[in-house]
C-alpha cells in the first residue's frame, strides 16, 4: 500500500483512539458532546476514505463513484470489507450533525456514538489493519 494509503489508515486510527477517550468523559457536558461529535464525522470521513484505498488496490475495483462515501460503502459492503447496515445509518448521522447548529441532535446521539458506532469503527479498523499486515 501507498504511503498515502498508510497515512490515512494511521489517521484513522489516531482518530478513533481519540474518539474513545468519550467513552470515559461526562456526556451531558455540552463541550464533551461537541467533540464527540466532531471527532465521529472526521473517524467517519477517513474511514470511509480507508475503504476506497483497500478497495482500490486489494479488490482491484475503480468503477464506483470514488468520491462518493455512499457508494464507498456499498462497494465495501459488496466485497465483504464491512457488514454492518448501520454504516449508511452513521453516514446519515454524519450529514445530519452538519446542520444541527443547536446541538440537540448532538446530544441524543452520544450515546450512540460511543456505544455502538464506535465498535463498528473498531471492526473496520481491525479488518483495515489485516489488509495493511500483507504489505
Amino acid at each position: 500500500m501507498d504511503s498515502k494509503s498508510i497515512n490515512r489508515y494511521s489517521s484513522f486510527c489516531d482518530s478513533l483512539r481519540s474518539l474513545e477517550k468519550a467513552k470515559y468523559r461526562d456526556g451531558s457536558d455540552e463541550f464533551v458532546v461537541s467533540g464527540t461529535v466532531q471527532k465521529f464525522n472526521l473517524t467517519f470521513d477517513i474511514s470511509w476514505k480507508v475503504m476506497k484505498d483497500i478497495i482500490v488496490k486489494y479488490h482491484k475495483i475503480n468503477d464506483f463513484a470514488t468520491g462518493s462515501p455512499r457508494e464507498t460503502l456499498r462497494t465495501a459492503a459488496s466485497v465483504g470489507l464491512i457488514d454492518d447496515d448501520r454504516w449508511m445509518d452513521m453516514l446519515e448521522l454524519r450529514n445530519t450533525l452538519t446542520h444541527d447548529y443547536d446541538g440537540a441532535i448532538a446530544g441524543k446521539s452520544f450515546g450512540l456514538i460511543i456505544n455502538e458506532y464506535y465498535l463498528i469503527f473498531e471492526r473496520l479498523r481491525d479488518a483495515a489493519g489485516r489488509y495493511m499486515d500483507q504489505d
